[in-house]
């Protein structure tokens, strides 16, 4: 198959949902409606890169809903048609997907039929019969609809990208509700694949209370695990930070915050069971709003975006390799310092430490290495 880039619509203001804030940001199922398709694209082998048209003023939202995947953020346009037209405008490869952010139910296999529909037409989407009776109000009463022939089309929609930049051109921005109606309206041929009822649309208030189940059903319950590993180098000091604890010694950790390694392996423990990237990539140590800072700030973001992800936290771990300073007296309060930040009972909080017997930085006093493992389920 050919790769494609993922052209996500979510520039709208989702109003009809009834949301407080635009509903592609809405939580749903322990993240937010966006993160969903965005992840399935992101999974697929043949997705070389994802788009997505988000709302004027929501770039610093969408960026954080979207914490650990590569996307590029274009800014939508007064209409469906000029946001998707600004993505496939932005796109590098050959073939296109157009899809809802409101649809979060996307499966692998609705793509690769769209994929290969495309290997004999310009342009494919999936849609579902009509199973209802239909009507047509009229001014007399109601007259019936012959619903024969009569789809319900969904997305993703998927096209060769000069064909739809073509019909762009020829609709001339003219609004249009979905791509295959400006595709036909510029006399491409469009066919249509098997749809997915799992891939309804989000657009009225009940229709979240649809959806949390649906996608709850797929994800609850499932552990999630990430591991994290850090380093700071020893000097001279007065004391130093491990695992939110100061130990007063002659020692001190060097770094842009209070370079707790302990708790920074922690973070990025938590982030990668997250999905969300690593520590550097929140707090950078480029920016002088960290320097000097609490390292615990820093687990607690990553715990907010665990949470934000759907996770529920099981289990915390850590390990210190040092020759000094000893963990044995201050082991306790560093369980207890964890347990309060992690908000897990103690017994879930494990810290342990090591040496290398004398081999490597650690074994020559250089530094602390911290290994973390972080465990949680999905709610």
């Amino acid at each position: 198959m050919t790769p494609f880039s993922a052209c996500i619509v979510a520039a709208g203001s989702g109003t009809r949902a009834g949301s407080a804030i635009p509903k592609q940001f809405t939580i749903v199922a322990g993240k937010p409606l966006l993160r969903w398709s965005a992840e399935a694209f992101a999974r697929h082998p043949m997705c070389a890169e994802i788009l997505i048209a988000i709302p004027a003023g929501e770039r610093e939202r969408a960026e954080a809903a979207l914490a650990g995947i590569e996307a590029t953020l274009v800014e939508g346009g007064a209409t469906r048609t000029l946001s998707v037209r600004r993505c496939v405008e932005a796109a590098t490869q050959a073939r296109v997907m157009v899809h809802d952010a409101a649809r979060p139910a996307l499966s692998a296999t609705l793509i690769d039929q769209l994929l290969a529909a495309l290997e004999s037409a310009a342009g494919a989407a999936p849609a579902l019969p009509v199973p209802d009776a239909l009507a047509r109000k009229t001014s007399n009463g109601v007259e019936a609809v012959d619903r024969e022939g009569l789809y319900r089309v969904q997305t993703p929609q998927a096209f060769h990208r000069d064909e739809l930049l073509y019909a762009f051109e020829a609709g001339a921005d003219t609004p249009y509700p979905d791509e295959v109606s400006l595709a036909r309206a510029a006399g491409l041929a469009v066919t249509l694949v098997d749809g997915d009822e799992a891939a309804f649309k989000v657009t009225y208030p009940d229709d979240f209370a649809r959806a949390e189940a649906a996608l709850g059903g797929i994800s609850a319950g499932l552990p999630v695990m990430g591991t994290g590993y850090d380093v700071h180098r020893l000097s001279a000091g007065t004391g130093l930070h491990l695992c939110g604890v100061f130990i007063p010694c002659d020692l001190a950790l060097v770094g842009h915050s209070d370079a707790d390694v302990g708790l920074h392996a922690l973070t990025d423990a938590v982030l990668g069971a997250a999905g969300a990237g690593d520590i550097g990539l929140h707090f950078p140590p480029s920016d002088e709003r960290w320097r000097g800072a609490d390292s615990a700030q820093f687990l607690i973001h990553a715990l907010h975006l665990a949470r934000e992800a759907g996770i529920r936290p099981v289990h915390a771990d850590i390990t210190l390799i040092c020759e000094r300073p000893k963990i044995g007296p201050v082991r306790d309060a560093m369980r207890a310092r964890v347990s309060e930040l992690t908000g897990l009972p103690l017994a879930r909080v494990n810290i342990k430490a090591t040496t290398t017997e004398k081999l490597g930085f650690t074994g020559r006093g250089e530094g602390i290495a911290a290994q973390a493992a972080f465990t949680g389920v999905l709610a």
